[in-house]
């Protein structure tokens, strides 16, 4: 499935997102369309967005779907580059227990606990001119 570049626009340029000074206004805006496009590809396959950038004292979820009854909670990376690896190479193990940690917190606070659950991560490379490549590796924790 084609995916539009998630690198265009005024934010990649420093345009109205925080200007050339600001690389934390462009990042996030490269992050937000990296997940709005990872949410339609969750939802390409079928699955419904419960929650999108749920936050509590511990951290932040990116997305947590339902997938046919199953909870998903999924990592977002987006890349303009590979020159510090791809996306999904940004999530260690340190990074899945803390992952682990924040979804057992999301299950409590909505009622939730011991429910099964799985995390998967998707990650989305945008390369300057081209669409985004999207990869999602399931059960990483």
């Amino acid at each position: 499935m084609p995916w539009g570049c998630c690198c265009g626009g005024g934010a990649s340029r420093g345009g109205d997102m925080g200007g050339p000074g600001m690389p934390w206004a462009r990042a996030r805006a490269v992050g937000d369309r990296g997940e709005d496009l990872a949410c339609a590809h969750l939802e390409g396959l079928g699955w419904q967005v419960v929650a999108r950038n749920w936050r509590c004292p511990q951290g932040e979820l990116d997305v947590v779907a339902d997938e046919e009854g199953l909870l998903v909670f999924c990592e977002v990376k987006t890349r303009r580059s590979t020159r510090f690896g791809t996306p999904l190479e940004a999530v260690d193990e340190q990074k899945a227990r803390r992952l682990r940690r924040l979804a057992w917190t999301w299950l409590a606070e909505h009622g939730r606990s011991g429910e099964t659950f799985r995390i998967d991560v998707v990650g989305v490379l945008c390369l300057a001119g081209a669409p985004a490549q999207i990869q999602h590796l399931q059960g990483v924790a």
